[in-house]
C-alpha cells in the first residue's frame, strides 16, 4: 500500500493505481475496505512531498494501543524505507482520515526500544504481516501519530 521506492515506471504505476482504488473505496465506505483488508485497521495518511512539496496520500495499517496511533515503515517489504516515511521526516505535520474523521497531526519516529513493543502487538493482532516482515533485514521506522489540538 505505499510506493515501493525500488520499483521500475510499470510497477510504480500498478501500485499507484492500487493505492487510488484503495483510497476511493475508503471515502466511498467510512473508512472501510473490502477484499483482503476487510477487517484490517487502515488509515490515510496525506503527507506533504519533501522534494516536491505536493501533498500525497498513502493508505495504511495502522496499530491503535494506549490511545495512541502508530503506523510501521515496512513498505511492502522492500529493502529501503518508503516515500510517505520521508516525506514526513521532512514535514510531521500530517493530516490522517481514519474512517470517516479527518485530522490534523504530528508524526514522530519512535525509538527502537519501544519498537520491538509495538512491532509484537501489530504482529499479534494481525498475524499476515509476519511474512513481509520475514523479508525486511533493515530496522522498520515505527511513527506515532499524534493528533494535533
Amino acid at each position: 500500500m505505499t510506493e515501493v521506492n525500488d520499483l521500475n515506471d510499470q510497477n510504480r504505476r500498478t501500485i499507484n493505481d492500487w493505492d487510488r482504488q484503495i483510497i476511493e473505496e475508503f471515502r466511498a465506505n467510512g473508512g472501510n475496505v473490502g477484499s483482503q483488508f476487510a477487517g484490517v485497521p487502515l488509515l490515510l495518511l496525506t503527507t506533504t512531498g519533501a522534494k516536491s512539496g505536493q501533498q500525497r496520500i498513502s493508505p495504511l495499517v495502522y496499530l491503535s494501543e494506549g490511545g495512541r496511533i502508530y503506523i510501521f515503515a515496512g513498505n511492502r517489504g522492500a529493502p529501503t524505507n518508503p516515500n510517505w516515511y520521508h516525506n514526513l521526516a521532512a514535514h510531521p505535520d500530517v493530516t490522517v482520515e481514519l474512517g470517516t474523521e479527518k485530522f490534523e497531526a504530528r508524526a514522530t519516529v519512535i525509538k527502537s526500544t519501544e519498537w520491538d513493543r509495538l512491532g509484537s502487538i501489530q504482529l499479534q493482532k494481525l498475524p499476515g504481516l509476519a511474512e513481509v516482515q520475514a523479508k525486511i533485514t533493515r530496522n522498520i521506522p515505527v511513527v506515532l501519530l499524534e493528533r494535533k489540538k
